[in-house]
């Protein structure tokens, strides 16, 4: 890619596609092209193919999904499966009609099997059974692989695959009914940081900004049920998680993985998928001790094991990408204490 490249980035206002954003720009790139959801409905085929005729970008990076954790996946499973069917499918076939140079689509970690050997190499695709609670949406990133690497076979495209693991950073989704464990942790803690100090005006500011508080948690921060007034509490605050805090998982800041995606837009032009992580994992458990202390609370924690733990394991091989040159560099325990930072100061004052 030239500084002067015409560059789209779907999803620029997420998780990824911000980082990304933030990335291209600050290495000088000039031409960068996005639009919102009210400006193009990337589900909608006419109106994919349209922009791609009009703006006519070189350069792609695919990082618009609907994503979720355990809660929502098992709640909106055809959701998943539709929007990031449809979404991936306009957007790849329209980069073929206006001949994109290079396309990078954004997969998951969650393509590998439940009970994939440990780390998971990128050959381990489709060697056994999905995790059932993310199945719709695995499925889903699994056929945006195969499209990528069909469409290169039949018609020469350069369209490349990467799989980070799991993500965290500025602009994650914080909606404690939808996020995943990482943002959902940080949440939670901090509401029952200010809970143990009677912080009320604080947790109506933070309710206003990140989502409504469900009525179970708003139970474990010590609110009676009959309260209408947020500031009454009954008793200290109890973080309530699920599982039993046993799954041991990978944490990647999405600065590194921009970092990374630019890196292999570069330097990598294979079919083959290729993992993007730190190459370090912990259990749930230990993560939620790192957040609590980092957040500052020192209450309660109680881990309810009735409720599904998900994969025992999930730690990507990255041999791969180490080979070629990139690491990732941000630690977890500054990249968690940076995004908390940045969710106190993005708080609506």
């Amino acid at each position: 890619m030239q500084k002067t490249s015409k560059i789209y980035v779907a999803g620029h206002r997420g998780l990824v596609g911000s980082a990304i954003v933030r990335k291209l720009r600050a290495e000088g790139y000039t031409e960068v092209v996005c639009r919102t959801h009210g400006e193009l409905d990337l589900t909608r085929q006419n109106q994919v193919e349209a922009f791609f005729e009009q703006e006519r970008p070189e350069y792609v990076f695919l990082a618009a999904a609907k994503v979720g954790g355990i809660g929502s996946n098992s709640t909106y499973p055809a959701e998943f499966i539709y929007n990031n069917l449809a979404i991936q499918t306009n957007i790849v076939h329209a980069s073929y009609l206006n001949q994109v140079k290079k396309l990078l689509f954004l997969g998951s970690s969650c393509i590998y099997p439940k009970q994939c050997p440990q780390p998971m190499k990128e050959a381990y695709l489709l060697s056994d059974y999905l995790e059932p609670t993310n199945e719709p949406y695995a499925v889903a990133k699994i056929a945006g692989i195969k499209m990528c690497q069909a469409y290169n076979r039949q018609y020469g495209t350069h369209y490349i695959s990467v799989m980070p693991t799991n993500l965290y950073g500025p602009r994650d989704n914080f909606d404690l009914e939808t996020s995943h464990v990482l943002p959902a942790l940080i949440r939670k803690f901090h509401l029952a940081r200010l809970a143990a100090a009677g912080d009320g005006d604080g947790i109506k500011k933070d309710e206003a900004t990140y989502g409504p508080i469900p009525p179970d948690i708003k139970s474990s921060l010590g609110y009676r049920a009959e309260a209408v007034d947020l500031t009454v509490l009954s008793g200290r605050p109890v973080i309530k998680l699920w599982g039993s805090g046993s799954p041991r998982r990978e944490f990647l800041h999405v600065d590194d993985l921009a970092d990374a995606c630019l890196y292999l837009m570069h330097d990598y032009d294979e079919s083959e998928i290729i993992n993007i992580g730190c190459g370090k994992d912990q259990t749930i458990r230990e993560l939620a001790e790192l957040i609590s202390e980092i957040v500052g609370y020192a209450g309660e924690v109680w881990w309810d094991t009735t409720q599904p733990d998900g994969t025992p394991q999930k730690l990507l091989d990255v041999s791969r990408l180490n080979k070629k040159g990139w690491q990732a560099k941000i630690e977890l325990r500054e990249g968690i204490a940076r995004t908390y930072q940045w969710y106190l100061e993005n708080r609506i004052k």
